[in-house]
């Protein structure tokens, strides 16, 4: 793992183990195609792409796949946070949670990835990370674009005392979101259904964690408007962060979104680079 203040000089190469893009309507380099409002995945996510139309019932893409258990769950954590500083209860209910998702899978699109190790990686350690780079005890937070709950399951998960709500714009994630925390037991953490740009406008957080949802110019121009209601912002993203940074920097710089640090780490077994941007945004200035 490393970390970087600011981007690096040089063009990177494409990502290996990032699926391709469609041929047709190919974003340029740097940035992802924005589809539907802020708070929806975007085509181009780390878990892969949802159907065209964004419905979760469109295609039931793994309705006839076996799902894993809850101990094959266990043992894909067990491998993935191997040289991790974590607690084997932290283990037990990230296990837990994944289960509830692969079960959901088979009812509406959540996730791509449906293998143990993978989701275990892809999923839950690299949101778990972010939470390594600042701390959230005590800080309120946004999962904007949560999706089936990613970053911010996790990170409630492994920071109980954080307030953290989960923030997506399509109305069934949500109502799934909701059954997960009441199944588990989550007290601290919400769900909600709505705009980002409609829910910033009312509230004001510490932090927002944005995880598969555009390219870092798409994010930071939605949320111009509402940028005084952040603090920090940090985008997890894959090993093609730095053309995404460099295509985003007059415009970031321009509407006060000032990167702070750039923190890369790989996943085990060669699923891939990851890099988590924190930008300290217009709601910072002064605290």
């Amino acid at each position: 793992m490393s970390a970087a203040n600011g981007p690096p000089e040089g063009r990177s190469e494409p990502d290996p183990n990032e699926s391709p893009r469609p041929s047709a309507a190919r974003p340029a380099p740097g940035e992802a195609k924005a589809r539907g409002p802020l708070g929806a995945k975007a085509d181009d996510e780390i878990d892969g792409p949802l159907p065209a139309n964004d419905d979760p019932e469109a295609v039931l893409l793994h309705a006839d796949k076996p799902v894993a258990s809850v101990d094959e769950l266990r043992a894909a954590m067990q491998w993935a946070f191997e040289n991790e500083d974590i607690t084997p209860a932290a283990l037990d209910r990230f296990a837990e949670h994944a289960r509830l998702v692969l079960l959901g899978n088979q009812r509406m699109n959540l996730t791509a990835i449906v293998e143990a190790r993978e989701v275990a990686a892809k999923h839950y350690l690299d949101s778990w990370r972010a939470t390594r780079l600042l701390p959230l005890a005590g800080r309120s937070v946004l999962d904007l674009g949560t999706g089936a709950g990613f970053p911010g399951m996790p990170a409630a998960l492994a920071e109980p005392q954080a307030k953290i709500v989960l923030l997506d714009s399509t109305k069934k994630r949500i109502d799934f979101v909701q059954e997960t925390l009441a199944a588990m037991g989550v007290t601290r953490t919400t769900a909600t259904w709505e705009r980002a740009e409609d829910h910033l406008a009312k509230h004001r957080y510490d932090m927002v964690l944005v995880r598969a949802v555009s390219s870092v110019r798409e994010n930071v121009r939605l949320l111009r408007k509402v940028k005084h209601s952040i603090k920090d912002l940090l985008m997890l993203k894959g090993a093609s962060w730095s053309r995404e940074v460099r295509a985003a920097e007059r415009e970031a710089e321009r509407l006060g979104f000032r990167l702070d640090t750039v923190w890369e780490h790989e996943l085990p077994g060669d699923l891939g680079k990851r890099a988590i941007l924190v930008y300290r945004a217009p709601g910072s200035q002064g605290s």
